[in-house]
């Protein structure tokens, strides 16, 4: 699985003009799922995430995590991710997980987060979506479980 996450000071996520998830303090975490990948991929990602030290501590070092700050997460469906531009100008796709296995793993990836302690809200998977974030730091960090 592919991941861009983004330490956020607010996020939301509207389809056809309705809110559909907005958080304050916390992640926005773009997801992709890819050929192959499976349920404990998953669960390696978001415990991952959840625990990754990103966010200030009193003294202005990143040391405390999304849990330690009692964060929240935008999780929003992006098969962009998957895009291989290797060979002329129009990104390829054909490494992406099928859309039902797309969307599967990304449902279950949210409940996985959420199993972290982490209130997640969401986007719709396969909606044509608009993401408003306010980036904190700014602070963007790429992971993919196959690294």
């Amino acid at each position: 699985m592919r991941a861009l996450i983004q330490r956020v000071s607010e996020a939301s996520v509207t389809v056809d003009g309705e809110v559909l998830g907005e958080i304050n303090e916390g992640l926005l975490i773009l997801i992709c799922a890819m050929q192959g990948d499976t349920e404990a991929q998953a669960d390696k990602l978001a415990a991952k995430i959840a625990k990754l030290r990103i966010f200030k501590d009193d003294e202005g070092r990143m040391n405390r995590s999304l849990r330690d700050i009692e964060g929240s997460a935008l999780v929003v469906s992006q098969f962009t991710l998957a895009a291989d531009t290797s060979r002329g100008n129009r990104p390829g796709f054909s490494t992406a997980a099928s859309p039902e296995d797309g969307n599967r793993l990304y449902e279950y990836f949210a409940s996985q987060v959420a199993a972290q302690g982490i209130p997640v809200a969401k986007g719709r998977f396969g909606a044509d979506m608009n993401v408003r974030l306010l980036n904190d730091g700014p602070v963007t960090i790429w992971m993919d479980t196959a690294d």
